[in-house]
């Protein structure tokens, strides 16, 4: 494998500076200046988790008070849709690494003129670089799925963009490719068989050989999201929030027998596959978009900061434990994350703007829960979960759940009884999320006990409401009901109805 061959590359750097060392050849001072490079390559090539920054937002900080938040949040990775030259004046001298973009609108004139593409650098990246450290940059988004009018003239517009960095003799510190949309992907499961979209392929085999030619990446924009979204009941929802499976749940490539515990890592081998298929192996994928909106409308109950910040926290777990794909168990991609701030500008349809982990004035919508990435993006640290009824359950299901956690689960139900701190509301989904909770908080918040045959979830939002005080909730309720003899009995005798129910969790 290349990246194999890579970290073989620099074992023999290093045992050859210690060659030279011995032999006087290099002094000590030299070894220090090349070891201390590498070190610095070493680290750049490590994989990381960046964020997707859009503008559409009423409430936007300044590009000063930005960079002291993305600072304070220890984000060292960014991706602008544009080359906004107040953020990236902000960005100098600090240690934020920026992908500047090139809108879609501006594809025609750089494509068309070399001096057009030479300006374009010189007035959004030479006259910032080295101080703002620029690492990439994405020449339009998604444009041979949005405007395949604009696909002819993307490859010129690209290749203009880097003769001019070459001119100024930074085509080897700036990378420059384009963001993808996952549906240039044909037949995207199993990973073995997938292919790119063959109308594209006279655009795309001429790319990757450019990718391949100057070391760039190939930019995806991923979307789990969209996959169960478009796939629902063929795509269980812990696949596409990296959620621990029972091995009978993990998708299984018939062709490889690899394993798939994630819907992302599908995808970005269906990627790897079918740039294999037309003989490029030397390409790495870059994931630049991938996330899970917070919010929805009707048509779009699984939109919720649950799944949110499930996907995002798992996403972020994913990347630092750099275990790779099944695929490619050797290269983890690194991830932008979509997105920094909700846009609350853009209005249709309503999870659009419902993308970000803050709001426009840096309050978080979310509190991510991510352990072992230090002080990175703000999150919680309690580390309080909950198990609930997931939504668009319906009732017939959710009311055998119920039966059996109030039977044989020998959850503690008295609190839904008539009359008692839990009852209202009276509806099967309020009860049996007080009852799952119970049952998971008594089995030691194992992500099994949280199953109940798919009807229930995690959270980490304290469902606790009023007086009713969830199992697993740390808040105290003044003047708490005492439980009376009847609601105890009418409890036990609920449990020895329903303690035939035939239901099992795993």
């Amino acid at each position: 494998m290349f990246m194999a061959d890579f970290k073989s590359f620099k074992a023999f750097i290093f045992l050859l500076l210690l060659l030279l060392f011995n032999t006087g050849i290099l002094a000590k001072e030299e070894e220090a200046e090349v070891i201390a490079e590498l070190k610095k390559q070493e680290e750049d090539s490590q994989p990381f988790v960046g964020l997707n920054i859009g503008t559409e937002v009423s409430d936007l900080l300044s590009p000063k008070d930005l960079v002291s938040f993305l600072q304070l949040q220890k984000i060292t990775h960014i991706r602008l849709y544009d080359a906004n030259s107040d953020i990236l004046r902000a960005l100098a001298h600090t240690k934020i690494r920026v992908i500047v973009g090139v809108p879609n609108n501006q594809l025609l004139a750089i494509g068309s003129s070399n001096t057009t593409a030479a300006t374009w650098i010189e007035r959004n990246v030479v006259d910032f670089y080295p101080e703002t450290l620029i690492s990439a940059i994405s020449v339009g988004d998604e444009v041979l799925t949005t405007v395949p009018s604009s696909a002819p003239i993307l490859l010129p517009a690209i290749e203009s963009l880097y003769n001019a960095l070459v001119a100024s003799n930074l085509h080897t510190l700036i990378k420059i490719s384009t963001p993808h949309a996952a549906s240039i992907v044909l037949d995207p499961f199993p990973p073995s068989q997938a292919f790119f979209n063959q109308t594209l392929t006279p655009i795309i085999i001429p790319l990757l050989q450019f990718l391949s030619r100057t070391g760039s990446p190939l930019m995806m924009n991923l979307y789990p999201y969209y996959v169960f979204m478009q796939n629902k009941g063929v795509v269980p929802l812990e696949n596409s929030l990296f959620k621990p499976l029972t091995p009978s749940k993990e998708m299984v490539d018939p062709n490889t027998l690899l394993h798939y515990t994630n819907v992302l890592d599908a995808m970005v081998d269906a990627a790897y596959f079918s740039m294999k298929n037309l003989n490029i192996t030397d390409v790495v994928v870059l994931v630049t978009e991938s996330g899970w909106p917070s919010h929805g409308d009707s048509k779009e109950p699984f939109a919720t900061i649950d799944n949110a910040d499930t996907y995002n926290s798992n996403l972020i777990k994913h990347v630092y434990d750099r275990t790779g794909t099944p695929f490619h168990p050797e290269i983890t991609s690194s991830v932008y994350i979509y997105e920094l701030f909700n846009e609350d500008l853009i209005t249709t349809p309503l999870s659009e703007a419902n993308w970000g982990l803050f709001y426009g004035n840096s309050t978080p919508v979310y509190l991510l829960h991510v352990s072992g990435s230090g002080s990175f993006l703000a999150k919680d640290t309690t580390n309080q979960t909950y198990c609930v009824v997931m939504d668009g359950v319906d009732t017939k299901s959710l009311q055998a759940a119920l039966d059996w956690a109030c039977g044989p689960g020998r959850s503690n139900c008295s609190e839904i009884q008539p009359g008692e701190n839990c009852y209202q509301p009276n509806n099967v989904k309020n009860h049996a999320s007080y009852a799952f909770d119970s049952y998971y908080q008594k089995a030691g918040r194992t992500v099994w006990s949280c199953d109940f045959k798919g009807v229930a979830m995690i959270t980490t939002t304290d469902p606790s409401h009023g007086k009713c005080i969830f199992p697993g909730s740390k808040k105290e309720v003044n003047n708490t009901k005492m439980e009376s003899p009847s609601s105890n009995t009418t409890s036990e005798a609920q449990s020895r109805l329903m303690g035939d129910v035939n239901w099992r969790t795993a």
